[in-house]
């Protein structure tokens, strides 16, 4: 017994086989938030104080620095994926959905660039104060 419809089988058209990725790529971030976002609360918690030298000295050291690319890396996916969701399902609009979706796309992509190349010069500076 197939659960394939009648006309799906006479057009060829059976699954996208995207529904599944994707279900998947949204778990695998969501867990590998869990430990990022633990390490960052606690790295922060034990913080003596929040001044610009401070946070530049704490985001110089190399284990920093890679585990906050980590972080910045999943958020921006995991939240590119939940975005892109939330389109699909509520915009019906033709243009309107492929334009938000492009949309949130390049912003995604841009904050992603902007966020990494912000830890980048920093990490390099060696955490002295720019």
């Amino acid at each position: 017994m197939s659960l394939e419809s009648p006309l799906g089988k006479f057009l060829g058209h059976g699954s996208a086989r995207h529904g599944t990725e994707h279900w998947w790529a949204q778990r695998v971030t969501s867990v590998a938030l869990l430990p990022l976002t633990l390490w960052f609360v606690f790295a922060l918690l034990g913080m003596n104080d929040f001044t610009h030298a401070s946070v530049v000295g704490w985001m110089g050291s190399p284990v920093n620095s890679i585990l906050l690319a980590l972080l910045l890396i999943a958020v921006l996916y995991h939240s590119q994926l939940g975005l892109q969701v939330v389109v699909e399902d509520y915009v019906h609009t033709g243009w309107l959905k492929v334009s938000m979706l492009v949309g949130l796309q390049l912003a995604h992509v841009a904050f992603g660039v902007a966020g990494l190349y912000s830890i980048i010069l920093i990490s390099i500076s060696g955490g002295m104060t720019v």
